[in-house]
């Protein structure tokens, strides 16, 4: 019974201990599943530990880890410790709690018993954290108003020009006796129309953009993060306020024109409108 315990514990003695390593090492280091490697604190350590390769991992979809090119490896705790002979210190832990009521309790126990350790949330390190990000996010909606600014004025240029090479079709309706309003309303259908198909254009634009700068960005940071999406609120909004814009310019560059004399419209030339005179009869 003895020599059988003493020849199991020679055996787990003899074999090596394994890893999980990220796919950014595996694929860089040409490793893979079964392989053997050496580990040690220091590069020049003369005794470093077998190891066996037992998973690879997939990089997380974390923003935080994409400019970040350090490999990482996981391993048993009793291993790591005695690769960096830190003993029984850590520097960060997570605890796992059911529900917001056991997390404040938590909280409230550590930070007040245990001398030396902060307990914080998760989701207050993940804001403390993400800062950067906010200021992207708050240059990306800046930039989103000004574009739309300059759409919107570039669209009622465009609205106007389309219109303005349309005198003498209002001219002619003018003098067939359509009413003013029936050349607007007309004229804010065809604007609609441009409108929504800008729109699908634009959206096909973006959706074949995005795709290729996913494909260019993972391949750079090798990474499954999204750096670009198209999602259906996107399309909505782009589309409802492309098509509030067209009707709007459609709108104002049909009102400039109609107001004008048909006769005008026919020739082309603003006519001078001279004060009636009164004359009297001596």
């Amino acid at each position: 019974m003895l020599s059988s315990l003493f020849l199991f514990f020679l055996l787990q003695q003899a074999t090596p201990r394994t890893i999980a390593i990220d796919e950014r090492l595996a694929a860089d280091a040409h490793l893979k599943i079964g392989d053997r490697v050496y580990l040690s604190a220091t590069p020049e350590s003369r005794s470093p530990d077998t190891v066996i390769i037992g998973a690879i991992l997939k990089r997380s979809n974390d923003p935080a880890e994409v400019a970040r090119s350090e490999y990482r490896i996981h391993m048993h705790l009793d291993d790591l410790q005695s690769i960096t002979a830190y003993g029984d210190r850590v520097d960060r832990y997570a605890v796992a709690t059911p529900n917001e009521a056991a997390t404040t309790r938590a909280l409230t126990k550590i930070n007040s018993a245990a001398f030396g350790f902060d307990a914080h949330r998760s989701k207050d390190i993940a804001i403390g954290t993400s800062k950067t990000f906010q200021v992207v996010s708050r240059f990306h909606k800046a930039i989103g108003v000004i574009t739309i600014v300059a759409s919107a004025i570039f669209l009622l240029c465009i609205m106007l020009l389309k219109v303005d090479e349309r005198r003498r079709d209002v001219a002619a309706l003018r003098l067939m006796g359509i009413s003013a309003g029936s050349i607007v309303s007309s004229m804010m259908v065809e604007a609609a129309f441009v409108a929504v198909a800008g729109s699908a254009i634009g959206v096909g634009i973006g959706w074949t953009s995005s795709l290729i700068i996913n494909w260019y960005y993972r391949g750079v940071y090798r990474t499954p993060l999204a750096f670009a999406v198209v999602t259906p609120e996107i399309v909505t909004l782009a589309v409802a306020l492309s098509l509030v814009l067209g009707l709007v310019a459609g709108f104002l560059a049909a009102q400039r024109l109609v107001r004008l004399p048909a006769l005008e419209l026919l020739s082309g030339r603003r006519e001078k409108r001279t004060p009636a005179r009164t004359i009297v009869a001596p």
